[in-house]
């Protein structure tokens, strides 16, 4: 069916309220399928109208899947539009999994999770790559009376529908998105073999633009069936302080040093703190300065001190404290009452026990982890051998005295150090961030 023959049938017009505000929505029926047209401000002329082509993905828009890139970008798409103040966000049902539906969309999952990249596993269901027509997206802007845009997309075939249906693209405007260790697979295939444009965003050079494609930096992420992969990251200073005498340590690091900490977190599935890091710097541990989702935010709290403003336990992600026998009953009841998750694992050394609590975490699913201090922490994880990746940024200053970075590890002989295996070193403004897999001489 071709848009210059078909015209999609009005079917309703109300006002959507969301978080980015009210839009002027227009749900048009095509062939079966409904398009919400989200528009915000007046189409006017219909010139220079910013516009994104959204398909269903209920996994992804709904449900915050991790497997796709498609509910960051919608509210990418939402915030940019919102922001502009005149722009169309078409949402277009019938397009789950590019096409193929919900249920063939779980089966190709299934086969991904078997080893197949998402183009093979469509084929190996007997479809094709792709069934989506844009067309159908076109003629519902078309009917709004949008004669030219910018398009919010990475997919260049959106462009080419929106020029078949006589709608001039005036430019593309990319949507990368932070990786994810669960997505990242699915974003290369898009890029590499269908087309798409940079959708993790521009690799790692020696001036970061967000987000960026910190794979390098990452490692291969290798969870086992016991424990999570785990990389510990932190900035320091040239004389390895995370933070003066007094406290300060805002900020050793430049923002885009910073920035690409938030990709990392964008990347894994759960960012780990020690309590005192809470009661320090009061961090919302959520990604903000790259496009990415939060990842569950892990307080490692043997008496539950966190206090209750603490901005860790507001709603903006998902948070887990893992505690002792040694907190409160009444308090662990309370915390779970306000939707914050409770685990209970024995006491160790220095708090809790973190051979045990990595264990629970990966039984809870998380497969990696992003440990980010404070000292006692970051000691404890390198000198108990549970770091798998080593993550370093370092800040062109010098303080003299300070908190140290990471405390004795009881390493008595530079023989016996840890070293970084697999290198990768990177340049982030200002700050130079060094990265490897941690090993320990055998012995």
């Amino acid at each position: 069916m071709s848009s210059m023959t078909v015209l999609p049938t009005e079917v309703a017009e109300l006002t959507l309220p969301t978080p980015f505000g009210e839009w002027q929505t227009r749900a048009f029926d095509w062939d079966g399928s409904v398009h919400l047209c989200l528009c915000r401000g007046a189409i006017g002329d219909g010139e220079d109208i910013l516009v994104r082509l959204h398909s269903e993905c209920l996994t992804g828009d709904a449900l915050g899947s991790l497997r796709c890139d498609c509910g960051v970008q919608l509210r990418q798409a939402q915030r940019a539009i919102a922001a502009e103040g005149r722009g169309v966000l078409v949402y277009s049902t019938g397009h789950e999994g590019r096409g193929i539906g919900l249920a063939n969309k779980l089966r190709a999952y299934v086969l991904q999770d078997a080893g197949l990249d998402t183009m093979q596993a469509n084929q190996h269901l007997g479809f094709p790559t792709d069934r989506r027509t844009f067309a159908d997206a076109a003629a519902c802007l078309r009917a709004l009376g949008v004669r030219s845009a910018r398009l919010l997309s990475n997919n260049p075939e959106k462009a080419r529908a929106l020029a078949d249906a006589g709608i001039r693209v005036r430019h593309v405007v990319g949507l990368p998105t932070a990786a994810h260790t669960r997505n990242v697979r699915y974003l290369t295939t898009k890029q590499d073999l269908l087309g798409h444009r940079v959708p993790m965003g521009s690799p790692l050079i020696d001036d970061v633009s967000p987000p960026a494609d910190i794979a390098a930096l990452l490692g291969t992420v290798r969870p086992t069936q016991t424990k999570p992969y785990v990389v510990v990251k932190y900035a320091q200073t040239l004389d390895g302080r995370i933070a003066t005498s007094s406290g300060d340590s805002r900020w050793i690091s430049g923002e885009e040093e910073r920035r690409v900490s938030h990709a990392l977190r964008a990347s894994c599935d759960a960012v780990v703190v020690g309590v005192g890091t809470i009661l320090r710097d009061d961090p919302q541990l959520t990604v903000r300065m790259v496009p990415g989702a939060s990842p569950i935010r892990v307080v490692l709290d043997s008496t539950l001190r966190i206090p209750d403003d603490s901005l860790v336990l507001g709603e903006d992600a998902a948070t887990t404290i893992v505690t002792t026998d040694r907190s409160s009953p009444e308090r662990r009841d309370d915390l779970r009452r306000r939707g914050i998750s409770v685990v209970l694992v024995p006491a160790g050394p220095c708090g809790v026990e973190l051979d045990i609590a990595l264990t629970v975490l990966r039984e809870q699913g998380i497969r990696s982890v992003l440990v980010e201090g404070g000292a006692s922490v970051i000691t404890s994880f390198l000198g108990r051998t549970l770091a798998d990746r080593l993550i370093v940024g370092i800040a062109p200053r010098v303080l003299g005295s300070g908190t140290d970075a990471v405390q004795d590890l009881g390493v008595r002989e530079v023989a016996r150090s840890l070293r970084l295996e697999r290198r990768a070193v990177h340049v982030a403004g200002e700050d130079v961030l060094i990265a490897g897999d941690v090993t320990r001489p055998a012995g």
